[in-house]
């Protein structure tokens, strides 16, 4: 991985198509004279839901292969829609699947994206000129926890997380359907069996989600493969099925953490209600202690607390600042891992304190860790509101 300069970059400064510094990529690629690899490019940025992908080659050659004694590796690469988005400071990474073709992964520099991208792979930061190498991940290096799971997913590397186990009992209670969420959210729950939520709620909301992401992508493949099999009559109605599964994963995942913070709030005695009207048609997703007290103009608004729920934020954390008028100081629960610096320093200045589970503070930087609230810090100030409201 390295970042991208100005001249591979910028078509109309360099029509050369070369990364440069890749002499350090013999040790992945190579002593080949020539030979074209079969590469994916994808493009990602904070702002677009789904990333850029097109399929492609990247061409790996000695340029002075005739030479008796010297060597002068290049790696070209054909303008794709990925090439066409990329600028100068991105973060670039070429990364070798195990049947030998290549992934070019580009992500917008300084985003949050990127960022998670150097996590994974356990990078600090990527330098020119030239790359920076690393070879066969360790188990240690590559934590394919929920966070590495959201992360690999972003870039079309989907972890095969399956418990057939539940299958057959899933089956049978549900009757061979999805389930709501609330439905599916308590089904989960059910399985853990009769362990204390309340002792670590950090560690409570990461194994509720794991526990429910991992049954419910065992439904899914098994309902999902059933339809697969039946065929296609138009090629339509694989897009539709196709577009259908995104969309039920994306909406499930955010209800189903609002789910389980609702049911684990509960638990510990926490006052509030959910997705109640504040201002107009404003719905923050949890307020605490409630509605009811939010509406009372005598009751005091540093006792309020207003909690936005988003499983993955992006730039959407802005949403949050229009809801609760009354409450100046907001807080935002997210499950997304390595947050830029930009994004967090914008939230301490608009006032909105990022609250995350534990196990997810090591993804950001130690700065970032300082300011960053655990979920048993949030639980902590809610109870000392109510104590000192006398509820």
């Amino acid at each position: 991985m390295k970042t991208l300069s100005a001249v591979e970059a910028d078509r109309h400064r360099s029509n050369q198509h070369e990364f440069d510094g890749v002499s350090r990529l013999r040790a992945m690629l190579g002593d080949d004279d020539k030979r074209n690899i079969p590469a994916v490019f994808i493009y990602l940025n904070d702002d677009d839901p789904e990333p850029l992908r097109e399929e492609g080659f990247l061409s790996w050659y000695d340029a002075r292969r005739a030479h008796p004694t010297r060597t002068e590796y290049r790696l070209y690469f054909p303008d794709t829609v990925v090439s066409d988005n990329a600028t100068e400071g991105d973060l670039l990474i070429i990364a070798q699947r195990p049947d030998g073709t290549l992934m070019v992964i580009i992500a917008e520099g300084e985003s949050t994206v990127a960022n998670q991208l150097l996590w994974l792979f356990g990078v600090g930061e990527a330098k020119l000129p030239g790359f920076s190498v690393k070879g066969e991940l360790e188990a240690d290096q590559v934590r394919l926890e929920f966070a590495s799971r959201l992360i690999l997913e972003e870039i079309g590397v989907v972890v095969e997380q399956v418990d057939e186990n539940y299958l057959d009992q899933m089956l049978e209670r549900f009757g061979g359907r999805f389930p709501t969420t609330r439905e599916f959210s308590d089904y989960a729950r059910g399985t853990l069996g009769d362990i204390d939520l309340t002792a670590d709620p950090d560690a409570a909301v990461l194994a509720l989600m794991e526990r429910e992401e991992v049954l419910f992508r065992t439904m899914e493949r098994h309902l999902i493969g059933d339809r697969l099999q039946g065929g296609f009559a138009e090629v339509d109605d694989f897009l539709k099925l196709s577009l259908s599964v995104q969309n039920r994963r994306k909406s499930r995942a955010g209800s189903a953490l609002e789910n389980h913070l609702e049911h684990l709030f509960g638990l510990l005695g926490l006052k509030c209600d959910r997705t109640p009207v504040t201002e107009g048609k404003a719905k923050p997703d949890f307020l605490f202690p409630g509605t009811a007290a939010y509406q009372d103009a005598a009751f005091p608004a540093e006792l309020l607390t207003m909690l936005g729920v988003k499983s993955t934020c992006k730039d959407r954390w802005r949403q949050v600042l229009a809801e609760a008028d009354r409450i100046a100081d907001k807080h935002l629960l997210t499950l997304e891992p390595s947050i830029s610096t930009n994004q967090t320093d914008e939230m301490q200045q608009r006032r909105l304190q990022l609250v995350l589970p534990r196990g997810l503070h090591e993804t950001f930087t130690a700065s970032q860790q300082g300011w960053l609230m655990p979920v048993s810090d949030l639980v902590a100030l809610v109870r000392d509101r109510q104590a000192r409201a006398g509820l």
